[in-house]
């Protein structure tokens, strides 16, 4: 299989997805907007469901890349905050990818391939996590160090319900606003030194 192939038909998904939603995505719609056969389609996803759930771990390997990028150097509140903002619409390539993200963790309801891809996502995140959070409230003098499997169990919860609203209000959560709630939350639970 061409990866670059995949690649283009899964970009061409994702701008469908996030523009149109996941009901307009189909075989033909997906060729249509890479410029391709839909028989091309065919030859690299056998079903709709395949289709999808390459483009699902698109999204989620691009955003865990950028992640991967940031500084690891810096202090451990400041790349907790950073990381988490990659996972939340506060520019425009972002605000797609949420879309994007929020219409395939609906379909993984009846989906179980996507279900699981879900399941690999939410876990892998929620471990990285954890060992962030652990090293952050390691680093934190004086402070209480409440159990970091917990709180980033909840961090990550507020974090999907920023997005959620984000994106599907937002008129009432803007960008400035998401940001700065998710740093309110973080401020609460790693406070600055002082």
């Amino acid at each position: 299989m061409s990866e670059s192939r995949q690649e283009q038909l899964a970009d061409a998904l994702l701008h469908i997805a996030g523009s149109r939603g996941l009901d307009q995505v189909s075989v033909r719609e997906v060729a249509s907007a890479a410029g391709v056969s839909i028989g091309a389609v065919q030859y690299y996803f056998s079903t709709k469901d395949e289709m999808l759930a390459f483009a699902f771990r698109r999204v989620v390997e691009r955003t865990r890349a950028r992640i991967a990028r940031l500084d690891a150097t810096a202090d451990p509140r400041q790349s907790m905050r950073a990381a988490l903002r990659q996972l939340l619409p506060l520019d425009a390539r972002r605000l797609a990818e949420c879309r994007v993200y929020l219409a395939f963790a609906a379909r993984s309801v009846t989906s179980p391939a996507l279900a699981d891809i879900q399941r690999e996502t939410l876990t892998a995140i929620g471990d990285e996590l954890r060992l962030a959070l652990g090293a952050a409230l390691a680093a934190s003098s004086g402070q209480p160090r409440p159990a970091p499997e917990r709180e980033a169990r909840l961090l990550l919860a507020l974090v999907d319900g920023l997005m959620f609203d984000a994106v599907t209000a937002p008129e009432a959560l803007p960008p400035a606003e998401t940001a700065r709630m998710l740093d309110v939350y973080l401020e609460r639970l790693l406070p600055p030194e002082h």
